[in-house]
């Protein structure tokens, strides 16, 4: 059974810092392309940070560069995401994604992160 569960949410202040985790299970998770994903109130649900299976290649949302590093570990089957500088509008609900030849689509339940004073 294929599971992503994240963990790592909850409120912060502006200008702090969260450490969000994803940990896959139920697939091989080293040949999977990981990615998380956000999604506020009234909004679409946007990239925010993907890296390849080896960990060789990241990229990152426009309003994450600079701020927000995605990393994994493969013998951990696990990804994370380091938040920095956290403004209100990082306010959303957060996804873990797994994806592999656009055919293998795994989404993790949503761990929710709040940004205010």
């Amino acid at each position: 059974q294929v599971q992503l569960v994240e963990s790592g949410g909850g409120l912060v202040q502006p200008g702090g810092s969260l450490r969000l985790s994803c940990a896959a299970s139920g697939f091989t998770f080293s040949i999977y392309a990981m990615s998380w994903y956000r999604q506020a109130p009234g909004k679409e649900r946007e990239l925010v940070a993907a890296i390849s299976s080896s960990g060789g290649s990241t990229n990152y949302a426009d309003s994450a560069k600079g701020r927000f590093t995605i990393s994994r570990d493969n013998a951990k089957n696990t990804v994370s995401l380091q938040m920095d500088s956290l403004k209100p509008e990082d306010t959303a609900v957060y996804y873990c994604r797994a994806l592999r030849a656009m055919r293998y689509d795994y989404w993790g339940q949503g761990t929710q992160v709040t940004v205010s004073s």
